[in-house]
């Protein structure tokens, strides 16, 4: 039996404010945003390529908004992302190698922060 998991849950204050952060700088596909009654708006976003989508909105979830902390994409080029992410504005950190990979940092508007890694190479 597969266990997939398909939607991660990011806790904002300004739905429309994450959901362009999202889309025009991270470059996150925007799939669905429905104002489902007055409690409840859900926005999905997929990361390109990703079998996982994030979901932000309105009576979505308890969380603070910016308390979802380390949320990993795993990128072929670290580097290359970076430069894609500091290119559409958004504070991305150094490329940091380490043993296990290459990893970039961010965060979004409300503080709920990212990596990005690039995997090292098999032997």
């Amino acid at each position: 039996m597969d266990w997939k998991i398909e939607l991660v849950a990011i806790p904002v204050t300004d739905v429309d404010r994450a959901k362009s952060f999202y889309v025009d700088q991270v470059g996150f596909n925007a799939d669905f945003d429905e104002q489902v009654n007055e409690n409840l708006r859900f926005v999905q976003l997929t990361p390109p390529g990703s079998a996982c989508s994030v979901v932000l909105g309105t009576g979505i979830t308890e969380m603070t908004p910016g308390s979802q902390k380390g949320v990993q994409i795993v990128v072929s080029d670290a580097a290359a992302a970076r430069e894609q992410l500091v290119g559409a504005g958004v504070d991305a950190s150094e490329v940091d190698e380490l043993e296990w990979g290459k990893f970039v940092y961010f965060a979004d508007p409300d503080g709920n922060t990212w990596a990005l890694q690039e995997l090292p190479a098999r032997s």
